[in-house]
């Protein structure tokens, strides 16, 4: 495993000649991207004042590299090279800021632009999903969604409030004179070898602007099937599902639970350049090369209804619409899936069987969807247990009655370390539950049976989302309090629990 130290060698310097400082110990090793010309180790030896030892790596390592090694070396380049955490990095950018600052000042040191590229730089260093800038009478808060948990980061003077949201809007070529309507705009940002897209949110409030960005990492767009952590059978399922010429795929999950990630997975499958593969979203999250994306514009009337309606005379093969929020939305879904297309969208439900009764509810026949729907994914996202910390324990017999396991059982708890950003958590894993609407499924839909007597026949011999979080509760994946917290209700099934050997 390579540790990765503060760089000693100049960003410019590393991207241009293909060389990064990857551990500086008495002989340096340097990794060497492929194809880059190997007199840069010459100057590299000559700058470091030590032996080298050279390392291959090819381009997409080299960039992955990159973008970590100096993601935050602005914020460590203050302190003589020791590393230096957050707070105490974007706390000396902060004191730079002098008490009336030119915004027309663009240049690259002016201490507002250095101030948000840090911040950013380390939200994708952290792993952020989002950055919120939240303004208050006493203090500017900085909060980032890492893991699917919004943590306060920073609290900044006020007066800051103002100078930052400018510089954000100039960024996001948004109008910084108008602070009474909300604004969405979009940052693109390389990282380093890493291609980041930022989506900016302003809301008027209170005592300023607030600002969310939302971070999307194009390399998430290359995400397959067997990346997202589905189970054996939910994979099988899923894949069974895009191999068929027509029908509805659904997935389903509250915002946030990586459906839009789920679907793109699919894509990327099914993206072979023997099918016309059209989109139409709110926002475009991710590009694909080989799909044809549309973004959903409400202001001129390009709604979902109308983009799927339009897409549809271009020919498709497959369809994705980004969420099926109204009536006619669903509809046109329903018609495109008889006539040949197979569509791929989400719904906002709490499980896979809440699908076919929110479909049902928006005035959807019942014998249309019986025929038209494929599959239903549900899916929830739980912070994985850091592997450093976690700890071992006997489960308490609160535990013990919700995991429906005997008493004595071991369980993991979370803990905390300098690994974990002391969370006790680092990075997240799927929970899934699928249904397949073959003929028992068809004939209770047609039937319009209620959720309930679907979920009976549905998972007769298991797969809910509850025992996948029972699951990983006890492989150790997970936590008891993570796994309640996501799927907001005992992990344990309805009926009796099944017990598990301890």
């Amino acid at each position: 495993m390579i540790t990765l130290v503060n760089p000693t060698l100049p960003y410019g310097f590393a991207k241009r000649h293909g060389v990064i400082l990857l551990d500086a110990g008495d002989v340096a090793l340097i990794g060497l991207r492929e194809g880059a010309d190997p007199a840069g180790l010459i100057e590299t030896r000559r700058a470091l004042g030590r032996p080298i030892r050279v390392q291959t790596l090819t381009q997409a390592a080299f960039d992955r590299e990159l973008s970590q090694v100096y993601a935050g070396d602005h914020l460590n380049a203050t302190n003589g090279g020791e590393d230096l955490d957050m707070p105490s990095g974007l706390d000396s950018l902060i004191d730079d800021i002098p008490a009336t600052a030119d915004l027309l000042d663009t240049a690259d040191d002016a201490p507002v632009i250095r101030l948000i590229n840090g911040v950013i730089a380390e939200a994708v260093r952290a792993g952020a999903s989002d950055i919120h800038l939240e303004p208050f009478e006493h203090a500017l808060v900085v909060r980032m969604r890492i893991d699917g948990v919004l943590r306060e980061t920073l609290s900044l003077n006020p007066r800051i409030t103002p100078l930052l949201v400018s510089r954000v809007k100039v960024m996001a070529r948004l109008d910084i004179a108008e602070k009474r309507i909300p604004q969405d705009g979009r940052i693109p940002l390389a990282l380093g070898g890493k291609t980041l897209d930022v989506r900016v949110s302003t809301l008027p409030s209170r005592a300023g602007e607030r600002v969310v960005l939302r971070i999307l990492d194009k390399d998430q767009a290359d995400l397959k099937l067997e990346d997202l952590g589905m189970g054996p059978n939910a994979l099988a399922a899923f894949r069974s599902a895009l191999a068929e010429p027509n029908g509805i795929i659904l997935v389903t999950g509250p915002t946030g639970s990586g459906k839009t990630t789920s679907l793109y997975a699919g894509l990327t499958l099914l993206n072979d350049a023997s099918r016309n593969i059209l989109t139409v979203e709110d926002p475009v999250e991710y590009a694909i090369d080989g799909v044809g994306q549309t973004q959903v514009n409400v202001k001129v009337g390009m709604t979902f209804a109308a983009g799927l309606r339009a897409i549809l005379r271009q020919d498709p093969d497959v369809v994705m619409v980004g969420e099926i929020r109204d009536v006619e939305t669903a509809g046109i879904a329903v018609q495109a899936s008889l006539t040949g297309h197979l569509v791929l969208s989400t719904v906002h439900t709490n499980d896979a069987a809440g699908a076919v009764t929110r479909l049902r509810d928006m005035g959807i026949e019942p014998f249309l969807l019986a025929s038209t729907l494929r599959l239903i994914v549900a899916q929830r996202l739980v912070r994985r247990l850091c592997g450093h910390c976690r700890r071992e324990e006997d489960a308490d017999p609160a535990t013990t009655k919700l995991l429906g396991v005997k008493t004595g059982k071991r369980v993991w708890r979370p803990q905390g370390c300098a690994h974990c950003n002391n969370t006790g958590y680092t990075g997240r894993v799927g929970l899934y539950e699928t249904i397949r609407i073959d003929d028992r499924i068809r004939r209770l839909i047609a039937a319009e049976a209620g959720e309930e007597a679907i979920n009976a026949a549905a998972f007769a011999q298991g797969g809910t989302l509850t025992e996948a979080a029972r699951r990983l509760v006890l492989e150790g994946v997970t936590s008891v309090e993570e796994a309640v917290r996501v799927t907001r209700q005992d992990v344990a099934v309805d009926e009796p629990a099944r017990e598990v050997a301890a």
